[in-house]
């Protein structure tokens, strides 16, 4: 029988082991910080097997990849002289190496979300470890959170242990709460030398280009394998063409490495080389935490890395290629002090290298929390402040997440999983596709949407489906007999063993055919599109647009159902879609279906119209003319269209103008008495109550300039009519017993015009406003030509009279003129 713990190698790690035993043997959560190399990830669980906390139950392991998960087991196995699948086993999407004997499993973080939700209890595990906690995904945070609660709630003698290279251990130890312990790891494995470039590098240059040179330098200058970290597959596959036209030394072998790889891909990326042989792998971030290559001892940093972004306003995602964080790099230049002695070769210089961010932000901050969210109600939780977070999820991506499940029938009024939900919940897939598959059972046909959402989910994986746009082609792909599944297409085989896996509690043979298109339009309610009335160019019903390259076979659709929507700038790209027929959105949304009344002020034509639509949110489906106008929204259109055309386009007349300036007058001189505000400015803020009476049958512009606008002006003066009339009269009675217009928009003083003759024996100045204001008088001819202008009229019979008689008596000879006119 083999001994329950075996013998260790001598790793840095194992001089804290007997720290981090007593800590957990008094069930007190442990921080263990320890550089990289040091042993964390091999040593810490089996030296934990014998102890008798555990009372036969199992070590739970959690790795951030599945690259990671399997190279950790098969390593703790081999330590344990075993074969994996007996004492230490693995679980990772579509595998599994376990059996009863079993004691450390290792998995990712995902799948312990699922066995939680699964069994609330975790009755049959002892210890939960977070390793390379400061990766900081969505899942680990999840996890991190679930479990926490579940010790806190149902299992206080649940042990938890988190481990990292480079967290922040305050911060996570006071998270885990009183008695928490932190245990660190001063010592390195080996030494790494590290070194930068004397002056930053030139943009000019590529990437793949600066680092194919640089990967041929070190070759030349440093013995051993290089790995070298790049931001992503396509510089990833830029750069190894580059090395194959290159002088590198002989028998160099260049080894991708990337999350889509096939698995005996990225298992040759990480073997031994074989012997006399170096190897060099281009990898991107996959190859920072957990693995050892064991023959490098050169990192090559790009400095940059790949990482999702997600938007709650516009519901889309997008990779953003940020600098490289401290924390990250550090992790980098640790893979070269592994296994021997390493060298570092960082492509940026010193300045930069100090400027780096300490740590790089959670990934819970800027995901896609709807999975999240349905995982949360399944739980238990309706509000995001149940669970114990380490980084509390944002409350726009929460709440965007909370609508977008409501919208999808999973979650109640409340926030609470409804039946639907439940089921939804079952499957782990995303959301959309829970609820597509739920959807096509209740029409029969489970097994094709199992086989859509296992196609969209792995469609990524396969360089001859990556930038497919039309689903249909996935399916395509699938059709025809199972067999053909385990017959050299590794991707159909993956897509129907995921589809098998999801669909196993539906009838296994479908009863009615669906369509792409209709398959995705369930998944993607809110992504159904309608073309703009050009080829490429799409409305959402969110509202949002969405393009497609005009070449495109989807291009000319009228109508898609999107899936995959990539977020690059004022509209979204389409990824991947379907047509859909119109009378499959007609069936399908007909409850969601709105009628809708649009009466509006047509510009061109100026006039109001009248529309009666059927929307789907912001789609129109169909319209006709709307026979009656319903007079508050005809009023409201009417008074956009003269807000259109401007205040001052409208039928004024002198006597309104007038009017409206008599009004503003009183306002200025008599500000505490409230009289309206009728400037022009004002009234187009106050149409309604202005105009509105006047409006009741106008349809059309030339109706509207037909408004005598004198009347509406004096009714908003009110009961104030006849003081206006007092203060600000109209007209002036002259002593001729003829009444002369007072004119009270010519500028800031009203103007009275009379001929002179018609002012004889008046002496004082006319006045308006209880005297506040007096009117600048113009005299004019018997021909009633401009004489004079005055403000004094005393002052004009005195001085200015006798020159005006002087000259014009003479040309008017049959009127007045006397010496003494006063």
């Amino acid at each position: 029988m083999a001994p329950l713990r075996p013998h260790l190698p001598d790793l840095p790690v194992r001089g804290v082991l007997a720290e981090l035993a007593e800590a957990l043997a008094a069930n007190r959560p442990v921080v263990l910080q320890a550089p990289p190399g040091t042993g964390k990830t091999l040593l810490v669980a089996p030296s934990l097997l014998g102890a008798p906390w555990l009372a036969g139950r199992r070590i739970l392991l959690l790795e951030p990849r599945r690259l990671a998960a399997r190279a950790a087991a098969r390593q703790m196995a081999r330590l344990l002289d075993e074969e994996v699948g007996r004492r230490v086993g693995y679980q990772v999407r579509l595998e599994r190496m376990t059996s009863a004997a079993t004691r450390i499993e290792v998995l990712t973080e995902g799948l312990l979300v699922q066995r939680l939700l699964n069994d609330p209890g975790l009755g049959d595990t002892g210890l939960v470890i977070f390793d390379e906690f400061h990766e900081r995904n969505l899942a680990s945070d999840f996890a991190f959170a679930l479990t926490l609660d579940l010790r806190r709630v149902l299992r206080d003698d649940l042990r938890i242990l988190v481990m990292s290279a480079t967290i922040d251990t305050r911060s996570v130890a006071d998270h885990l709460g009183e008695g928490s312990r932190v245990v660190g790891v001063a010592d390195r494995a080996w030494p790494v030398e590290t070194h930068y470039l004397d002056h930053p590098p030139s943009d000019v240059v590529p990437l793949p280009r600066r680092m194919a040179g640089a990967i041929a330098d070190a070759l030349r200058e440093t013995a051993g394998g290089v790995l070298a970290f790049l931001p992503g597959e396509g510089e990833i596959r830029r750069t190894a063409a580059l090395l194959r036209t290159m002088p590198l030394p002989d028998a160099v072998d260049v080894h991708p490495l990337f999350g889509a790889l096939p698995r005996q891909a990225q298992e040759a990326a990480v073997a031994p080389a074989p012997s006399g042989r170096r190897k060099v792998v281009l990898a991107t971030s996959i190859a920072e935490t957990s693995l050892t290559i064991q023959d490098i001892r050169i990192v090559i940093d790009c400095g940059w890395m790949r990482v999702p972004r997600f938007s709650p306003r516009r519901g889309m995602g997008r990779l953003e290629t940020l600098r490289i964080t401290r924390d990250r790099a550090d992790q980098r230049r640790g893979r070269a002090g592994r296994v021997a002695p390493g060298v570092c070769y960082r492509l940026w210089d010193e300045p930069t290298d100090r400027q780096l961010a300490p740590q790089a932000l959670p990934e819970i901050l800027d995901a896609d929390l709807a999975p999240l969210r349905l995982q949360c109600a399944d739980w238990g939780c309706a509000d995001r402040a149940d669970l114990p977070w380490l980084t509390p999820p944002p409350d726009a991506a929460w709440r965007q997440a909370t609508a977008l499940l409501h919208g999808l029938e999973a979650l109640d009024d409340d926030g609470r999983l409804t039946p639907r939900g439940r089921d939804m919940a079952r499957l782990p897939v995303h959301p959309r596709l829970a609820h597509m598959i739920q959807r096509a059972a209740e029409v029969g046909c489970p097994r094709r949407a199992c086989l859509l959402a296992a196609a969209i989910e792995e469609a990524g994986a396969d360089p001859d489906l990556r930038y497919e746009t039309d689903a249909r082609r996935l399916l395509d792909r699938l059709d025809g007999d199972d067999e053909r599944a385990g017959k050299g297409d590794d991707w159909v085989r993956r897509v129907h063993l995921l589809a098998r896996q999801w669909g196993r509690h539906f009838p296994s043979a479908d009863r009615q055919a669906a369509d792409a298109g209709r398959l995705i339009a369930w998944a993607f309610p809110d992504r159904v599109a309608q073309q703009r009335g050009r080829a490429g160019q799409f409305l959402m019903v969110n509202g949002h647009g969405a393009v497609i390259d005009e070449t495109d076979a989807l291009a000319g659709a009228p109508w898609l159902a999107v899936a995959e929507l990539q977020d690059v700038g004022a509209e979204g790209r389409i990824r991947l879609a379907a047509p859909l027929e119109p009378d499959q959105v007609q069936d399908d949304f007909a409850g969601q279906v709105r009628i809708e009344d649009v009466v509006r002020w047509d510009r061109r034509e100026e006039r109001v119209t009248a529309m009666r639509r059927r929307r789907l949110g912001a789609l129109v489906l169909g319209e006709g003319p709307l026979r009656e106008f319903p007079p508050d929204a005809m009023l409201e259109a009417l008074c956009e269209g003269i807000a259109a055309k401007g205040i001052a386009n409208l039928g004024w007349s002198d006597a309104a103008r007038n009017v409206q300036a008599r009004i503003l007058l009183l306002r200025r001189v008599f500000p505490e008495e409230g009289w309206p505000d009728v400037s022009d400015a004002a009234l187009v803020q106050n149409l309604v109550a202005w105009l509105g009476d006047a409006l009741a049958d106008c349809t059309r512009w030339e109706q509207v300039r037909r408004i005598d606008l004198c009347e509406p002006l004096l009714a908003l003066a009110g009961s104030r009519r006849r003081l206006l009339d007092e203060l600000a009269p109209a007209f002036w009675r002259l002593p001729s017993g003829h009444r002369a217009p007072i004119r009270y928009d010519q500028g800031d003083q009203p103007v009275l015009a009379a001929r002179l003759q018609e002012l004889f024996g008046v002496n004082e100045t006319p006045r308006v406003a209880g005297g506040r204001i007096s009117l600048a008088v113009h005299l004019l001819s018997p021909a009633r030509r401009p004489l004079a202008v005055t403000s004094d009229l005393a002052s004009f019979w005195k001085t200015g009279y006798p020159l005006v008689r002087k000259e014009y008596r003479g040309r008017y000879p049959k009127h007045a003129w006397p010496e003494h006119p006063v």
